[in-house]
């Protein structure tokens, strides 16, 4: 049965790399056939499933598409345009600003959001906008490991290490993510100021967009807000994040609701909702659950351990630059969902704690999608953007920014997670 287990693992993983638009139908078709073989116990099945994970993704996507209807982006993205009129400053401060929103707005909601303003400033001077749409592209990613609600990684993260909105900020007396990824994002200025140095000129602020509803915005800062009130309830409900993101969601529909065709807006709400990556995970957590039960994680952990050579520094290393290599081609949720219960294991066959080792993972699975134009959800609907307005980007074009931009942010916190958590 072990064997069985771990072929039909692999050619999930197989499966998902050839036939992405598919993927979550092979999860669950791989979590079904587990539960037929009975690895999973169809009595068990319900509880392996991450339920809090879930509800937390789905709440957000919700209220972040509501956020984005309101306008209130553009208008942020337009007072930038007003404050800093020279161009490459600008194209940097604009990618600082995606990074910042995307550390609690989905990263390709962030894309697109400020896209927008990058062609603008683009059409206004007459230049390419290759290069500010990729930056806000590659930024947006780098931040999705900040905040506990800022990708679906650091959500997976956080469901495996019990953490809190706040333990991303302070964690265990130390600094927590959010300041590690805010020196990867520091780090990436000087790559930025070599690659924007031609980009010379001014741009003329315009009018601010009109917000056409502020209650969004007072929902998306009360789900932030009321996450970090509940990380410090102690004992509370595993769902207690999910619950709260989804009730956050529902009140925004109930307002939508009152408005002349407001149902219209609340059935788009609710189809913006990403159902594809939610049942992808949901296969996911069950299969997971099989090869666990069955050892191959445990067999996995020791190899990775074997090949650290028993050195704590050697295995964190292999864990982080694996990732980032991995990431680059590969879809870095199924792979983190996988990694995370793995890399536990290699802790726990060296005698470690795992933190250092987890926070490695999330760094390199995170921040590896910036070395190609595939590697990350964030890049592919940056470049669908660009190809729309008759720009063809290159694997060529895109790793000459990516590259630079991935080694100077892993590199950055690479050092400091070791130092902080080690």
């Amino acid at each position: 049965m072990k064997t069985l287990a771990l072929v039909v693992f692999i050619a999930v993983y197989a499966m998902m790399l050839l036939l992405p638009k598919i993927r979550a139908y092979v999860a669950l078709g791989a979590a079904a056939l587990f539960i037929i073989l009975g690895i999973v116990p169809a009595t068990e099945a319900f509880g392996e499933v991450d339920w809090n994970v879930l509800m937390m993704l789905a709440g957000t996507m919700g209220t972040v598409d509501l956020f984005i209807r309101s306008r209130m982006p553009a208008r942020l993205s337009d007072k930038l345009v007003g404050l800093i009129p020279n161009v490459k400053w600008l194209i940097i401060v604009l990618a600082l600003f995606a990074g910042l929103v995307s550390a609690f707005v989905d990263n390709v909601a962030t894309v697109l959001m400020l896209a927008p303003i990058g062609l603008a400033i683009s059409e206004r001077l007459n230049i390419s906008p290759v290069a500010p749409i990729l930056a806000i592209a590659i930024s947006s990613n780098l931040q999705g490991a900040a905040t506990l609600v800022g990708d679906t990684t650091s959500i997976l993260l956080a469901g495996h290490m019990s953490l809190d909105f706040m333990d991303f900020f302070v964690y265990n007396g130390t600094l927590g993510m959010f300041w590690v990824v805010q020196a990867g994002a520091l780090a990436t200025i000087p790559v930025m100021l070599v690659l924007f140095r031609k980009q010379e000129g001014r741009i003329e602020s315009t009018e601010l967009t009109p917000v056409t509803d502020h209650i969004p915005t007072v929902l998306l800062v009360g789900t932030v807000l009321s996450l970090i009130v509940a990380s410090f309830i102690p004992n509370k409900p595993e769902v207690t994040n999910g619950v709260i993101c989804i009730i956050f969601f529902l009140i925004g529909l109930a307002a939508e609701l009152r408005k002349k065709n407001g149902r219209e807006t609340v059935i788009d709400a609710v189809k913006a909702i990403d159902y594809t990556t939610i049942l992808l995970l949901a296969g996911l957590f069950l299969v997971i659950s099989g090869i666990n039960r069955m050892g191959i994680i445990d067999d996995i952990s020791q190899i990775i351990a074997k090949l650290g050579g028993g050195n704590r520094f050697l295995t964190y290393t292999i864990i982080v630059w694996a990732s980032v290599l991995f990431s680059a081609f590969i879809d870095n949720i199924p792979y983190t969902a996988t990694m995370l219960p793995v890399v536990g294991g290699v802790a726990a066959a060296m005698g470690a704690s795992p933190d250092v080792m987890c926070f490695g993972l999330l760094a390199g699975a995170t921040l590896g999608g910036n070395l190609t134009p595939v590697g990350a959800s964030a890049n592919i609907a940056a470049g669908g953007i660009l190809n729309k307005a008759g720009y063809t980007v290159s694997t060529k074009d895109f790793m000459r920014m990516g590259v630079p931009f991935t080694l100077a942010a892993v590199l950055t916190g690479y050092v400091l997670i070791w130092v902080l958590y080690a």
